[in-house]
């Protein structure tokens, strides 16, 4: 199928779940006292790596079918365990709302870094702009993280930062390897079934209490980190990219931010500074102008 411009059920789509993908560190935050975050994180693959073997098992798609990806298969996986474990560690030293905008240095950061392996992703000017634009965003934070006295932020900053950077290099592989040719599902699990194998013993290895209570609101915040967002809003982004064209829906992607910043200043009681405010605006439209298509030539007469 050919893709083709946005409807509305491309725009509904994306706003949903731009809204859940910045709801997920507030989630994380709910059940932090029930449940340790990087166990949080572990509990989140194991359920979605069993989710998404039942879903290929029903659609017919080989998952071990040996096809040259598992190397970097792996690598992906590592990467991704990473970024999860810088993710969701941070959130212990940084509020949701900063975690969210900091992570989502990434498609700017991708838009850096990705012309080095794939010379055809270069940068054309406006993405240098949005580059420039997220980065001026991102020190502002930093600065605004640094003089927030008690509240200081610098820990869980850096380490959405490496979240970020993380998740960055695993966008590089899956792009500029053979893995850009199987089908997502496959790609999804090796990166949720590294991170179940490897995330639980993070937790254990980091002296992290692990399940200190089963309620009703650390069941809730695991099956909608799990089901809903590991799980159900990854499939239907992938679902998107087959049939609309990618760079359009990424513009998208700035609302992911917003809605993190709604959602944990009106949840969660974050505190939103007009500095941090504005850092958030910049990120926002950094992503913007580096997803922005670029221009149709004009037809020759």
């Amino acid at each position: 199928m050919s893709p083709k411009p946005l409807d509305v059920t491309a725009f509904a789509l994306m706003a949903l779940l731009c809204m859940l993908w910045g709801l997920q560190q507030v989630a994380v935050k709910v059940a932090a006292s029930d449940v340790s975050h990087l166990m949080q994180a572990g509990i989140r693959s194991i359920v979605a790596t069993a989710l998404v073997c039942a879903w290929a098992r029903a659609r017919g798609i080989a998952l071990f079918g040996r096809d040259g990806t598992l190397v970097p298969g792996l690598v992906a996986g590592a990467l991704f365990t990473a970024e999860f474990a810088f993710i969701y560690g941070g959130l212990a030293y940084t509020t949701a709302s900063r975690m969210v905008v900091l992570v989502y240095l990434t498609p700017c950061l991708t838009a850096l870094l990705l012309p080095r392996f794939v010379p055809s992703e270069r940068l054309r000017a406006r993405q240098w702009a949005g580059v420039l634009l997220a980065f001026a965003g991102l020190a502002a934070a930093f600065a605004e993280g640094i003089v927030a006295g008690e509240r200081a932020t610098l820990r869980g900053d850096l380490y959405a930062v490496g979240g970020a950077l993380m998740w960055t290099a695993t966008i590089v592989v899956m792009r500029a390897t053979k893995l850009a040719y199987i089908p997502a599902t496959k790609t999804l699990f090796y990166q949720l079934g590294v991170s179940a194998a490897v995330l639980p013993l993070l937790s254990i290895a980091a002296g992290e209490p692990g399940v200190m209570r089963v309620t009703p609101i650390a069941l809730a915040s695991l099956a909608f980190q799990s089901a809903v967002v590991s799980f159900a809003s990854y499939l239907a982004w992938f679902w998107l990219l087959t049939r609309y064209f990618a760079a359009r829906l990424a513009t998208l992607s700035f609302l992911a931010p917003l809605f993190g910043v709604v959602f944990g200043a009106t949840l969660l009681g974050d505190p939103i500074t007009p500095a941090f405010a504005g850092a958030a605006l910049a990120v926002a439209g950094g992503i913007v102008l580096v997803n922005l298509p670029a221009r149709a030539a004009p037809a020759q007469a």
